[in-house]
């Protein structure tokens, strides 16, 4: 499927990877209309795409996403409730496409993931940092509250208490303190290449597994619905023929070979 450029917005499939960049290096990546919409619609299409094993979202130039930007929005006290409502939702509507899809989903955290765009990285399964990479959840300095998923994903990745001190105090949260509470991963040099090293490790594993081990990681779901959702899950990879050749690979003690042609 190759590449596909958006006006505001980079996909690309490599790989059986697909690469999709947020790309208003200019302005730190923030976002207009315009991106939201390219957004939605190339998570969408990564999401439905079987040739599609991983996905990793970042953000040209320096920065991963500086949230929105400002000068391209309306003066919303002039607006109807309906009509900011509307906007927040395909807003949220990034966070609830990375928190659903079967895929997994690796942030490459280069520089600024502030607001919304904090969040988008937030919404992602998991996430590499570089050196400069701040994350900040800073709303509550602007005298607005996390209108996006940040106050939901935030302690359900570093704790309640962690996540309360960052979210009332709209603190930075740097590369290295995200990794020592458990927000990164990886601290990486060179962080969209590790990303991408992250997720050819993940495509390269039996497919059907790694995406229903990724639909069962869900804490709102109690013991018994898990295992129940488990055990259907698994039944599906038993008679998976990825599962079978990984199991005779193993056997044979050789590298499994999958039935699959990468672009």
């Amino acid at each position: 499927m190759g590449q596909t450029d958006h006006d505001e917005v980079r996909y690309e499939r490599r790989d059986g990877i697909a690469i999709i960049t947020i790309d208003r290096p200019d302005v730190y990546n923030a976002f207009t209309r315009s991106t939201i919409l390219e957004l939605n619609e190339t998570l969408e299409r990564a999401a439905t795409d079987d040739g599609v094993y991983a996905v990793v979202l970042t953000g040209a130039g320096d920065a991963f996403c500086a949230g929105a930007d400002v000068t391209s929005m309306p003066d919303w006290a002039d607006q109807s409730e309906e009509e900011y409502a509307g906007y927040l939702w395909a807003v949220q509507n990034v966070v609830r496409r990375l928190r659903r899809m079967a895929t997994p989903s690796v942030a490459a955290v280069d520089g600024p993931a502030v607001g919304a765009g904090c969040d988008f990285a937030l919404a992602c399964d998991l996430r590499v940092a570089g050196p400069e990479a701040v994350f900040r959840e800073g709303f509550v300095r602007v005298g607005l509250v996390p209108g996006d998923g940040g106050a939901w994903l935030l302690p359900r990745l570093v704790g309640e208490s962690r996540a309360r001190e960052y979210l009332l105090t709209g603190r930075d949260i740097p590369a290295e303190e995200a990794a020592e509470v458990g927000l990164v991963v990886e601290v990486a040099d060179h962080p969209r290449q590790a990303a991408r090293d992250l997720a050819a490790e993940i495509r390269d594993l039996p497919a059907t597994a790694v995406r229903r081990t990724n639909r069962l990681i869900d804490p709102e779901m109690g013991l018994e619905a898990h295992l129940e959702r488990a055990t259907a899950y698994q039944w599906e990879c038993v008679t998976d023929d990825e599962h079978r050749e990984a199991v005779a690979a193993f056997a044979e003690d050789r590298e499994p070979s999958f039935d699959r042609e990468y672009n």
